[in-house]
């Protein structure tokens, strides 16, 4: 039976980076990159427990194996991971709904990954459901950018109900896509 809760052990959020790890982009090959999706930021165990004390990330679970999370991240965050300053960069100059998405109070998607055994099952979906319920009555919307190149992950948060609302290019040069799921209609 898959279970969906919030992060509250040490043992899960140590079994968030095993999962962040095997799906990173240095790891895999190129074909799993451009069919499976990956992610991009590595966090330390210090870094990610700092994050889950403030929001606390969502995870799915197998019996006792995470199978899933996403990440919660505010913008008291901002500084905590260099890699993900000119995102919050980009968000002081993006406009959605005719404001700067800066002047909202949002919660960033830091990262979302699923266990390659248990995907096309609906759990990347579920996982987004409770994420929702859990922070829609205290933030406007999530947010996150993805990887232009990242095809798998564009497509899932399209089907969730993520918009994108502007384009960015990093100082490494990739290219970013700004998404929101406004919670607010």
């Amino acid at each position: 039976m898959i279970t969906y809760s919030r992060a509250n052990t040490r043992e899960e959020l140590e079994a968030i980076l095993t999962l962040q790890q095997a799906n990173h982009a240095h790891k895999l090959s190129e074909q799993e990159i451009q069919t499976q999706g990956f992610v991009t930021v590595a966090h330390s165990f210090e870094l990610l427990s700092a994050l889950n004390n403030i929001e606390k990330h969502v995870i799915a679970k197998h019996g006792d194996k995470v199978i899933a999370y996403i990440l919660a991240m505010t913008r008291q965050s901002r500084n905590d991971i260099p890699v993900l300053l000119p995102m919050f960069d980009a968000f002081d100059k993006i406009e959605f709904q005719n404001k700067k998405i800066s002047d909202f109070n949002y919660l960033v998607v830091g990262q979302v990954c699923v266990d390659k055994n248990y995907r096309g099952q609906g759990i990347f979906d579920t996982c987004y459901e409770n994420y929702r319920n859990y922070y829609r009555q205290k933030y406007d919307f999530a947010i996150t950018e993805i990887a232009a190149n990242n095809l798998r992950s564009r497509n899932a948060h399209k089907r969730v109900g993520f918009k994108e609302v502007a384009t960015y290019n990093s100082p490494d040069g990739t290219e970013w896509v700004v998404v929101v799921w406004d919670w607010q209609q």
